[in-house]
């Protein structure tokens, strides 16, 4: 400022002289007022150069700096310094000015280009790169329903992200998009943050006594007298898992005492014993029956661990985590999956439409997934428990006819049973056929069978509950949709005449003890009979689509015992095709590879009789 004030001084002197000037003052002057103009410009040339630079500096990123917290998973807020000493000075105040146009301008642009932001997100400071991540947040919190969904499905597809940014992605999103990430096939297991720490235990307390105290917590009136027999059984033997699997009707009082943490506790504990991980998944299954629980059962971090185990290569321990993600997921699951009912295909969400189920049930000590392997040795042991999990690897209809025919949902449903009450069983548990078929009934239209037209494929007992089951929907109005969408029933072995193993546990009866099951299946049996008699009359009036398989080979039953369990005579329901196959009564329903006869005519059945549904 001094230095422009002289040389403008100096210019009106030599402008307001009216001497005449002498040469060597005229240049004297002119010399003076280059050499001030030289300097205000090099000093004016030096301070735009150094704000320049420093504008520059601000707001340039070091690139490693970036690549290095990137790397870090968290979110990152932006922060203002609190020292009020760092924000004085005028050229300091006029880059922040500067600073804050130039954002204005850039984030008006990139709407006006590109609208990327709005409520929210408007404010974020974010870079080009950035826009996918939180574009898709905003998305997955929309209103409506469709673009949740799309939103969810592009977070599960995308592969490309860095570490920080699937972080972000678990973070910030909400309970919906975390249980649609965890039911997506292709989501990384990247957007599934840790389980929060586990509180620690009491004093002197182990986690066996916590469940203990947690058990004789629950209350003991209005229960099933077999629910109230295992709790009291576990609280005085300490073999808790056999009575935590029979509790479905204490949820809120198992969540309230912190049961979802104690039970995190045992599944981590466990992690070498697949069936006491797999008693406590049903469990968790039953608890997310209950919506009201579902917010407490993702804060507990079930959610990841689902996720992380829907990806397992054992069916059974995929099929529970299945299970639990479809019961708490309430955006694209209607039905309500309840213990024993277990959805083979599709176990992800998938856009493939559903156009009709499948249903498996087995037969007297059988299961929803043992059942349906492979062909086993022809030494197979009924009484033996088959607890190898190597044995459970293959089950044919998940991952053969779920291939063959993708348009099917297909269900595996499990019950209890028994051959002898000689095993430790409820001594207040007589379970007939008719209770069964009841219950079984009940469950599967919660799922919602009956909406979509239905196969039902049965082994032995299975059969004929089956046959029950048909039989009470048509006596009930709201069952009716069951009746009226059944296609077809394949019958494996089924002893619509009874079975001779329940002859030969008969006669030795005071050696063996006979279960209700197994009487149930003797010839002379008034309740078999009446079944068979109803159920062949029904199915005619109905015109269902039958085929009956039957085995011609005896079964080992232990290692002294061959029998022939069903005969082709008591397999023959008197409808529909009766087709012989050299097989055993257990490996009937097990084909050896997907071009036996066995699959072959099966998935033949039923592509006929849901011909017309699977072309709509």
């Amino acid at each position: 400022m001094s230095l422009a004030a002289y040389c403008v001084i100096c210019c009106r002197r030599i402008g307001t002289s009216t001497s005449p000037p002498k040469s060597g003052t005229h240049w004297r002057d002119i010399r003076n007022i280059i050499k001030f103009t030289g300097s205000l410009i090099l000093g004016g040339s030096l301070f735009l150069t150094y704000e320049v630079l420093a504008l520059k500096k601000a707001v340039t990123l070091d690139t490693q700096v970036v690549e290095r917290e990137k790397m870090k998973s968290y979110i990152y807020v932006h922060t203002v310094s609190l020292d009020k000493g760092e924000n004085h000075g005028i050229a300091w105040q006029a880059r922040k000015e500067l600073h804050k146009a130039v954002r204005k301008v850039l984030a008006t642009s990139a709407k006006i280009l590109r609208n990327p932001f709005a409520d929210p997100f408007s404010t974020v400071d974010i870079e080009d790169h950035e826009c996918a991540v939180w574009l898709l947040l905003r998305k997955s919190k929309s209103d409506d329903k469709t673009t949740r969904l799309e939103a969810v499905r592009e977070m599960s597809e995308t592969h490309h992200w860095h570490d920080y940014q699937y972080r972000i992605i678990a973070q910030a999103c909400d309970p919906k998009t975390l249980i649609g990430l965890a039911r997506s096939e292709e989501s990384d297991l990247r957007f599934f943050l840790l389980p929060p720490p586990l509180p620690s235990l009491k004093e002197d307390s182990s986690t066996e006594e916590e469940l203990r105290q947690l058990l004789a917590s629950l209350p003991q009136t209005e229960l099933d007298e077999c629910i109230q027999y295992f709790t009291s059984l576990a609280l005085s033997e300490s073999s808790q898992s056999l009575a935590a699997q029979k509790i479905s009707t204490h949820c809120d009082k198992i969540e309230a005492n912190g049961g979802l943490q104690l039970l995190q506790r045992l599944y981590r504990l466990h992690k070498d014993c697949p069936k006491v991980q797999r008693n406590i998944m049903r469990v968790i299954g039953n608890m997310a029956l209950n919506e009201h629980l579902h917010s407490s059962i993702v804060r507990s971090g079930w959610v990841s661990i689902m996720a992380e185990a829907m990806k397992s290569p054992h069916i059974m321990e995929s099929s529970h985590a299945a299970r639990i993600l479809a019961n708490l997921d309430r955006e694209t699951v209607q039905e309500k999956y309840q213990d024993g009912v277990y959805v083979l295909h599709p176990q992800y969400r998938t856009s493939q439409p559903i156009k009709a189920d499948v249903l498996f049930i087995h037969g007297l000590m059988g299961a929803a997934f043992k059942t349906w392997r492979q062909q086993d040795s022809e030494q197979a042991v009924i009484e033996k428990p088959m607890e190898d999990e190597d044995r459970y690897t293959t089950c044919w209809p998940k991952t053969w006819l779920a291939k063959d025919c993708p348009a099917l949902r297909i269900i595996s449903v499990e019950y209890d049973t028994s051959l002898s009450d000689w095993r430790a069983r409820c001594p207040m548990e007589r379970k007939s056929i008719a209770f069964r078929s009841n219950e079984l009934l009940r469950k599967l239209r919660a799922a919602g069978v009956g909406d979509r037209p239905v196969v039902w494929i049965s082994h032995s007992m299975g059969g004929l509950l089956v046959k029950k089951m048909l039989l009470e929907a048509s006596t009930k109005p709201e069952m009716s949709t069951v009746i009226n969408n059944t296609r077809g029933i394949i019958f494996y072995s089924v002893p619509h005449h009874g079975s001779r193993l329940a002859e030969y546990s008969v006669n030795i009866r005071y050696l063996l003890f006979p279960s209700l099951e197994v009487k149930e299946l003797s010839k002379d049996s008034p309740a078999l009979k009446t079944l068979q008699d109803d159920f062949l009359e029904f199915a005619k009036d109905k015109n269902f689509q039958v085929l009956n398989f039957v085995e011609t080979l005896p079964t080992y039953i232990g290692s002294m015992i061959k029998l022939h369990v069903v005969p082709v005579e008591s397999a023959d329901l008197g409808i529909g095709d009766l087709i012989p196959v050299d097989v055993n009564h257990l490996n009937i329903c097990k084909p050896k590879k997907k071009d036996a006869f066995l699959y072959q005519r099966t998935l033949q059945f039923i592509r006929e009789a849901l011909a017309k549904d699977l072309e709509n």
